[in-house]
């Protein structure tokens, strides 16, 4: 199976990053006639590691090394504004940051750490968290960039209360993940909790 480790967003989060993929949407559409590729919302994640095809077996290897991790102490995420990759040149990959603390660069260490006996080669780069928005196909101009990260501000995400109005902080607490499987499909890829870690702990 195409397989990848990573957290998932609680869907609060998930529906500010569509509000603001919609803004960005509604101004690139307007702008330009470049393909694009979305990210459906649901489906946006934190992608730790990423593995590609495995086998049945090797599953089994990379849950036993991803147990061996233990626990490790929550920490907050918070989503803070977007972005380009590369940040020069053509751009190819619209994204939204994170505001992160030291243990998701931890975290992301050690499960290199606990891939690369399994045969998973290291990242050549350097950990940098974001959550893809979308895919750029094609070229796009200086002002089709500006437009779409000043679409619905360049301020951290949050959401806003129907009922006051008040738009709260977009954070969240991380204290798990999960190896993914990836399947593709002509409408965009579909993605299955296959293992949680860590594991839940059974009751006495």
């Amino acid at each position: 199976m195409r397989a990848f480790i990573g957290i998932d967003l609680p869907n609060e989060v998930c529906e500010a990053l569509a509000h603001r993929q919609r803004a960005i949407r509604e101004v690139a559409e307007q702008r330009s006639r470049k393909a694009i590729r979305w990210t459906r919302p649901e489906g946006i994640h934190l992608t730790l590691k990423f593995l590609g095809e495995i086998s049945e077996g090797k599953v089994a290897d990379v849950a036993n090394a991803l147990r061996s991790l233990g626990d490790f102490d929550p920490f907050r995420l918070a989503i803070a504004g977007v972005g380009f990759f590369p940040s020069r040149g053509q751009p190819r990959i619209l994204w939204a940051g994170l505001d992160a603390p030291g243990q998701l660069g931890e975290l992301a260490a050690r499960i290199e750490s606990a891939m690369e006996p399994l045969g998973f080669e290291r990242e050549a780069r350097a950990f940098t968290p974001h959550l893809t928005l979308a895919r750029i196909n094609g070229r796009l101009n200086p002002a089709e960039v500006e437009a779409m990260l000043m679409a619905g501000g360049q301020n951290a995400l949050g959401s806003e209360s129907a009922s006051t109005g008040e738009r709260t902080d977009c954070s969240f607490e991380v204290s798990e993940f999960f190896l993914f499987e990836s399947r593709l499909h002509p409408s965009g890829a579909e993605y299955r909790k296959v293992m949680r870690f860590p594991a839940p702990r059974e009751n006495p």
